[in-house]
Formats: structure tokens, sequence, C-alpha cells
């Protein structure tokens, strides 16, 4: 076999290192890269994955570890591998791509693109040869090479027409009216959610079953009964987590897997993700529900935890049972030698650990849990220690790191945004200055969001949308409120207003459950309630609560919050905008 250069292995990334050994001649996503595709007048193959997803460890063992398969990809493509974890962004413009080709969308995602980067085939899982419909791997690389080769004016075209496609629907989703939404219009569109409601086995939809967590989070307030039906149906059954085994989507040690198979929850998809487990956190502290976020607590503290208090991105899919890799492995049978913990990857993403700060702190705040506060703390440290490097205009976010190594992917506004909104929850939840202080700094020196940060071509995107997390849009939005709302900087609330487009989400709230979330907040005047002293456990309760001593309360005062001048007597401050009540007493 040609010798292959080993190229990955000292990557950012645990899912590009788990390739380095492949017969693939991989590549980083880069300008080298595509500079090298120019020169050898030949397409380029990227390929699209996580180090915790199942079907891709499949296509890695099935054909990326094939010498034929990989004599191929060196005689007629520069093969890129991109880890959707480090670049978001690419991700989510080659995903935007690929839905001109195929309606089957997921992960691994194998998209062909020409030397200039403008995509013009794409599928997902492909087996070496074929397999019960699947087109075979070689096929495929066969068919696209003689393509490129015979036809490239034609090759060119397509991508050209995907690429003005991407750009038309773009544009038409920014057609936006004067205004955002009202609440009366952001509830009639949440409450078309119920429709979809599934009467016989709970959950949204007939088919594979999601958590859904951001729509839930979404109706928290618009509609909390529909809203704890569905985090109901994901958890299923405390009965059966106690009993050692796992109920719906919740396992045995509190952690919720990132989808079910089957309508009726039956069959989980092994893998655990920090954002949904970190936004089911969030739902489940607001929703009540206490066993449920008590054992997400526990799962972030035992299993996604690392040494040096940040989270990991994910658990993995698969265990190692008796030598073999299995799906679920480790949860369809009772500890053992024999059985394996799933891996880790241990990637230490921005966004990610924002949303689990943030909600950590509103657990540890509205319910007095030492230990949740105790994990955003650690986190929040971590990534102000090492995500957050000073510059002499402010300062500069690292988007993921991996061991102490940071990555050289550009971060992005859903990591400005998740982590500035962890930081003002967590000053909500101890009443110290110093997160808002860091915060502020974060949002101030944050650029508005971009398509695709450099490092690369240019790649179009379809129009904003939330996914399983919130879109760079609506993170940086909803941390721009919460900021507004400490400071009275109307600057602040002015940005958010500007950034925030919720065209698309009124009209399909699956596609913009986060969006519409923020969209709520901008409609009406910030709502706080100030806590001077020690409040009872109700009053934390309550929506917009911030706990502090009188000194907290002046430090943040002099910092620049002006919402806490003059409220160092104690005692609970109902403010509405930033008109507030006298005290009442405790």
């Amino acid at each position: 076999m040609e010798s292959v250069d080993n190229r990955l292995a000292g990557a950012a990334s645990a899912y590009l290192r788990l390739h380095a050994d492949n017969p693939v001649d991989w590549r980083e996503w880069g300008e080298a890269a595509f500079a090298e595709a120019r020169e050898r007048g030949v397409p380029v193959f990227a390929s699209v994955g996580y180090a915790t997803c199942h079907w891709c460890h499949v296509m890695a063992r099935e054909s990326f570890a094939d010498a034929e398969v990989g004599a191929a990809l060196r005689a007629g493509f520069v093969a890129v591998k991109v880890d959707r974890e480090e670049r978001p962004d690419v991700d989510a413009a080659l995903m935007d791509a690929a839905s001109a080709f195929t309606r089957q969308l997921g992960w691994p995602l194998s998209v062909f693109l020409t030397p200039d980067g403008q995509p013009f085939f794409a599928g997902t899982y492909y087996p070496p040869t074929g397999r019960q419909g699947v087109p075979g791997f070689r096929d495929v690389l066969r068919g696209v090479g003689a393509a490129w080769q015979e036809q490239p004016d034609a090759v060119v075209n397509t991508a050209g027409r995907v690429q003005e496609a991407l750009r038309a629907a773009r544009a038409g989703s920014g057609e936006r009216a004067d205004a955002l939404p009202d609440a009366a219009e952001i509830r009639a569109a949440l409450a078309g959610v119920a429709a979809q409601e599934d009467p016989e086995h709970g959950g949204l939809g007939e088919g594979q079953k999601f958590p859904q967590a951001p729509l839930i989070l979404a109706l928290v307030d618009v509609d909390p009964a529909l809203a704890g039906r569905l985090l109901d149906a994901a958890a299923g059954d405390d009965a059966v987590v106690a009993s050692g085994g796992y109920s719906h989507l919740r396992g045995r040690d509190g952690g919720f897997f990132r989808y079910a198979t089957r309508r009726d929850w039956a069959a989980p998809h092994f893998e655990r993700m920090l954002i949904d487990n970190a936004q089911l956190l969030h739902a489940a502290t607001l929703l009540g529900r206490e066993t449920v976020a008590a054992g997400i607590v526990g799962f972030l503290d035992d299993v996604l935890r690392l040494p040096g208090g940040a989270l990991a991105v994910a658990e993995d899919a698969e265990s190692t049972v008796r030598g073999q890799r299995v799906e679920g492995g480790w949860h369809l049978g009772p500890p053992s030698p024999e059985r394996e913990r799933p891996p880790l990857d241990r990637l230490v993403v921005t966004a990610a650990n924002g949303l689990a700060i943030e909600a950590l702190s509103i657990r540890a705040l509205r319910d007095g849990d030492e230990r949740a506060l105790a994990l955003a703390r650690g986190a929040a440290e971590h990534l102000l220690a090492h995500h957050v490097r000073p510059t002499p205009e402010g300062v500069q976010l690292v988007h993921a790191s991996l061991d102490g190594q940071a990555s050289d992917a550009v971060a992005t506004a859903a990591d400005a945004g998740c982590l500035a909104s962890g930081l003002l929850a967590l000053t909500a939840a101890t009443g110290e200055a110093r997160w808002a202080v860091e915060a502020r700094a974060i949002l101030e020196a944050a650029p508005d969001p971009v398509a695709v940060a450099g490092q690369g071509p240019a790649l179009e995107l379809g129009p904003a949308s939330d996914g399983d997390a919130p879109s760079g849009e609506a993170a940086l939005a909803g941390a721009l409120h919460g900021l507004y709302a400490l400071s009275g900087d109307a600057e602040h609330l002015e940005r958010a207003t500007r950034l925030l487009d919720a065209t698309l989400a009124i009209r399909n709230p699956f596609a913009g459950a986060a969006t519409l979330r923020v969209a709520s907040l901008l409609a009406e005047p910030p709502q706080t309630l100030v806590l001077v002293g020690e409040p009872p456990s109700a009053l934390r309760r309550e929506p917009g609560a911030l706990v502090m001593s009188p000194a907290q309360a002046a430090e943040l005062a002099d910092a620049g919050f002006e919402l806490l001048a003059g409220k160092e007597a104690p005692g609970a401050y109902r403010c509405r905008g930033f008109v507030c009540d006298l005290p009442e007493p405790f």
C-alpha cells in the first residue's frame, strides 16, 4: 500500500485522531487542502462526523479502513476530515448544502466539493459496497470521479446552483418585519406544537423520538403543562431508573441519551451529549422535576466532568464488550470486567460548557444544590483560564480544546453568547460581580455571527435556524438581553434586537425554538427580583431572581450594573424594566 502521511495524530480533536491511521491521506479543513485540490485539479471529499457517533464509527471501520477506498481517495480526491464539534460553522454550511441532494441528513456527512469549495454532491453513511439500497462508497467514488473528469462544466454548474439557492433562501429569510414578534405571535406559533404530540406514547411525532430540549425550554413559560409532558415522556418512570435500568431516554445514572429509535421510546440511541443534558437540566429545574434534575447533575459530575473542571462534550454510543465495540454495550447489561465504560470525547467546547454553566447555576439558585454550584464554578474557572484570552481590544475566545491543546477553529457567536449567559447566571446564583464583568467583556468583544469564519473557502449558509442548541444569533441576543437587564445599557438591547430574526421561527418553531424563547424575552421589559440578604427558598424560585449580600449589590453597582444601584438594604426588590418597588422584608 502506498504510504500515507499521519496528518491527524496531533489534531486538537479526538474525532480526527481516531482517523489518523486510516489508509486515507486525510487533511484538516483549511485553505491548504483546497489549494492542493486546485493544483492537482481534483475535487475535495469532506467527511463530517464526531467522536461519539455510532454510524461514524461504522463507516470508519467499514469504508475508511478499506485499502481500496483509501487508494481511490488518494488518487482522485483531496480528503478532508471535519469534526462537527470543533467546526460547527463548516458542519452547518455543508449540512445546508447536503439538503439539496438528500433528505436523509445526519452524520457521518459525506460531501464532495469543487476545488473552490462549492458542494456538488452529498450523502451520509456509505458502506464500501452496496447494501440494502445504500450505494457502495467505492461506486460513489468512481461515479463522482468520472463526472468530474468527463463533465466538469456540469458539475460546476450544479455546485453554483446549490450556492445560489442557499444564498436566495438566506436572503429571503432576512426579509423580516420592522419589529420582532410580540408575545401573542410567539404564543400562537408555539401553540401549534401541541398538534404534533403523540397521544399514545408521548413526545412529538410518530417516528424517532428526540427530547426536543430547546423546544421544551421555549414552552416552559408559554405552555408549562405541555413542556412538562414532553419532558416526562423522555424521562420515563423513576422506578425503572431506581432499579438500575434505563427508562425511555434517561439512563440509570441520570444522564439522557440522544434519542430513541422507536416511537415507543423502547430503543435508545446510547450516545449522551452535553448540549442535550445541559438544556434538559435547565428545563427540569424550571419545571420542578427534582429527581430528573438531580440525576442530570450527577451524570455531569460523575461522567462528563474532566480533571480541570470543564465538561466533556459527549459520551460515546459504543462500549467495548469482550473485546468488541457494541452500541449501548455498557448500558445493556450489568457492570462487569468484560464491559468497559463508553469513552468520552474529551473535547471542551465553549458553547456547550456555557449552556451547562447556565443550567447548573439556575439549579443552584433555585434549589440550593451545592453540587451543581461547584460544577458551574469549576467549568467557569476553567473556561476563563483557558478559553478566554486577553487582547489589546478586549478578549478573544477559544472555541474548543482537547487535553489543554487549543483548536485553531475560530470561536463562534454561540460560544460568546452561551458562555456569557452562563456567567450571568452564575452571578445571579452567587451575587459575585466577577462573572458578570467577564460576561460583559466577552459580549462587547464578540463579533456578529458570520457564515464560516475563515480557514478555508467561503461557504453559503441557508436560513439561520436553531438546531439542537441555540443558533449564534439566538445565543448572542439572549446574552445581550441578560446584560441589558443588569446594566440598563440600551445599546445591548438594540444590538440584541438587530441580531435576532424570528421570521423562520414563527413559521417553524421546531427550527427556531431558542429564537422564539429569546424573542419572548425581548418582547417585554425585563422583570427581575433582586434578593438582598438571605431570602426564603420560595423567592429564589421566582423568575428573574438574583441573590446577593448588601456588599455584593454595592460591588455590582460600582462595576456599572445599574439595576443594583441603591439596593444595599436587605429585602426583595421587584423590578419591571428598571423601575423597582420598595423592598419587601423577608
